[in-house]
């Protein structure tokens, strides 16, 4: 019980600035018109900053095993979940929804939520090999998961994952194995950690922000409690085993053993609701899948992680 009120700690502030992201925006002080620059500057440069100022120096990366098995069970983990959500997903509707539900239901929260956790509950090179996971699933949405949403018609737009977060990881990568970590200066780092450290707070605030705005969309969407079933039953009900089965039995790190029992706790992800959008996907399936996992989530994912730390207890 310990266990599971200490994760909680690490949990709850999470969720608390994603819900003042959207008081703020309720409030006028974050309005949509700011959204987009907000992103970009976020994506663009906060981010890349946390990756590089992450991954420098980070002993994790010795491990050639962390280098190749992290994204590559990234990469394993998204396209099951791709499979799983297919076949569960003929309960959801019609092709269109049934491909949509596969493709949210698949896509796991795996960078705004886990990565404060792993702050919080870990240290820095879990945080390094969390990226490295996270280039695995970067590469799956953008092949094979949009394939999935759109039936093949938009497989050409893969070229989007090639994206400045990416970048920063490869690059990070790169130079910590030339060994040019000790040639950057250390003004240089700190700036790195100044603007990194910004990230995650304005990350969740638009979080919250964005979800405010799917409010109404969320009310038309609420009438299928099929969908919505299914997708926590899968979601945070079946693919936690897959997940911690892999933590326990692959043989990998420490580190990415966390990575994956946090991934193994995590709702559906936010941005596919916005590509559902974007590639003509059905938007209320998604609303729904979002919605009731990142709900259920509350709950689940302080159990899941406690649950998986007396399990494993080396990890923490």
């Amino acid at each position: 019980m310990r266990e599971f009120f200490t994760v909680l700690g690490a949990v709850l502030p999470v969720f608390a600035v994603i819900g003042i992201g959207a008081l703020i925006r309720r409030l006028g002080w974050l309005t949509s018109e700011a959204d987009a620059s907000l992103s970009r500057v976020t994506i663009n440069l906060l981010f890349p900053c946390l990756i590089l100022e992450s991954l420098l120096g980070n002993r994790a990366l010795d491990d050639w095993g962390n280098l190749v098995l992290a994204p590559a069970l990234g990469l394993f983990t998204l396209v099951l979940g791709y499979g799983a959500g297919w076949v569960v997903g003929r309960w959801a509707g019609g092709p269109l929804q049934r491909r949509t539900f596969a493709f949210n239901s698949g896509t796991y929260n795996y960078g705004y939520v886990p990565l404060p956790i792993a702050l919080a509950l870990f240290n820095r090179e879990t945080v390094g090999v969390l990226f490295l996971h996270n280039l695995g699933v970067e590469i799956g949405i953008w092949t094979i998961g949009l394939a999935v949403l759109t039936g093949g018609a938009s497989a050409r737009d893969w070229r989007k994952f090639f994206n400045v977060p990416l970048v920063a990881v490869l690059l990070g990568v790169a130079l910590h194995l030339i060994g040019w970590t000790a040639r950057i200066p250390s003004a240089g780092i700190a700036c790195l950690q100044m603007l990194g450290q910004c990230a995650i707070p304005l990350a969740l605030l638009l979080i919250g922000a964005t979800a405010l705005d799917f409010i109404g969309e969320a009310r038309a969407a609420a009438g299928s409690a099929q969908t919505v079933a299914a997708a926590c039953v899968l979601r945070l009900g079946l693919f936690p085993f897959v997940f911690l089965a892999l933590a326990r039995w692959v043989p990998c790190s420490i580190e990415l053993q966390r990575v994956l029992v946090l991934q193994a706790a995590m709702p559906a992800a936010v941005f596919p609701i916005v590509m559902a959008r974007h590639y003509g996907g059905d938007v209320t399936t998604a609303l729904r899948v979002v919605i009731g996992t990142s709900l259920a989530g509350l709950a689940t994912i302080p159990f899941w992680i406690s649950t998986s730390l007396g399990w494993m207890p080396w990890l923490r």
